[in-house]
């Protein structure tokens, strides 16, 4: 269920993007079983004066490369299958693009479950209403 922002500088090309996306959902569905086809990202690109962070929060040295990957997720989920998460994601953005660990930036934002709809108008995950409201 999750929708993920992903937001780089803009020059990386279209390969690089793909393979961006592609790790990052193969985490999702290794790590927290995602569904394989439940796949809805948005990878946006963005001019340096519009892609804002510090170089070295929490000390850790960020480069151009940085990488901020944004998820909304079903809430729910322990915090060691999130830390497990957030390692995988590291680990197979490092293997698709070479991205050092210090340059991807996660953050997962929790909704209820009845806050996803799909398509067609419906509340794809909430119970169906049985009483008129």
């Amino acid at each position: 269920m999750p929708l993920v922002r992903i937001s780089l500088l803009k020059g990386k090309p279209a390969s690089y993007r793909r393979k961006v996306g592609d790790a990052v959902h193969q985490a999702l569905v290794e790590t927290i079983d995602v569904p394989a086809k439940d796949r809805f990202q948005l990878i946006t690109e963005h001019d340096p004066e519009d892609f804002v962070y510090d170089r070295e929060y929490l000390g850790i040295a960020r480069s151009r490369d940085l990488v901020i990957v944004q998820a909304t997720i079903s809430a729910g989920r322990s915090l060691h299958l999130k830390r497990a998460l957030y390692r995988t994601i590291a680990e197979r953005l490092a293997a698709a693009v070479q991205l050092r660990p210090e340059d991807v930036l996660i953050n997962l934002v929790e909704i209820a479950k009845e806050n996803w709809s799909f398509g067609n108008g419906v509340a794809s995950y909430a119970p169906v209403e049985t009483a008129a409201a």
